[in-house]
């Protein structure tokens, strides 16, 4: 199998484009597979919650696509590298709140990552600046999940 380079990969904003909403999209199914096997109200709900922002996301890319152009500079956003540290399960049906935000926050991390190293690679203006948006997004995306650990889980010890 030839190994394909990222540079060929993603020659236009469009290769971009539908690989972030293709990546999206997977995330959103992912949340809603959870959320089947899910037993408890708490966790569908997040799991709902989780899906509803991977499914804005998509629609934000959809909507990036139509105009072909990043116009917003990427946040900074505050990383609190709580689950950096911590080791992720599997998703599982017995899956309890802690281990799904840790799930979850590890995933947004890996995704953030991808996308920073893109950006790094790229050669493009363009496609440099798509990548470090879709990079802040995650990241955001993470902030709350540990927000949402701090709270909940640090917060009752």
């Amino acid at each position: 199998m030839t190994e394909i380079k990222d540079e060929e990969r993603f020659r236009t904003i469009d290769d971009i484009l539908a690989f972030a909403v293709q990546r999206e999209e997977e995330a959103a199914a992912a949340y809603g597979t959870m959320i089947a096997t899910a037993r408890t109200p708490g966790l569908k709900k997040l799991l709902g919650e989780l899906m509803d922002e991977e499914k804005n996301h998509t629609r934000l890319l959809l909507e990036l696509a139509e105009g072909r152009t990043v116009d917003r500079e990427p946040e900074n956003v505050t990383d609190l590298r709580i689950s950096d540290y911590l080791i992720s399960e599997p998703p599982h049906p017995d899956m309890g709140f802690q281990d799904l935000l840790i799930f979850a926050a590890r995933k947004e991390h890996k995704a953030a990552q991808l996308y920073s190293a893109l950006a790094l690679r790229s050669t493009k203006e363009g496609h440099r600046k798509l990548f470090e948006f879709l990079a802040g997004q995650e990241k955001t995306h993470k902030l709350r999940l540990e927000s949402e650990y701090e709270k909940y889980v640090l917060g009752e010890d």
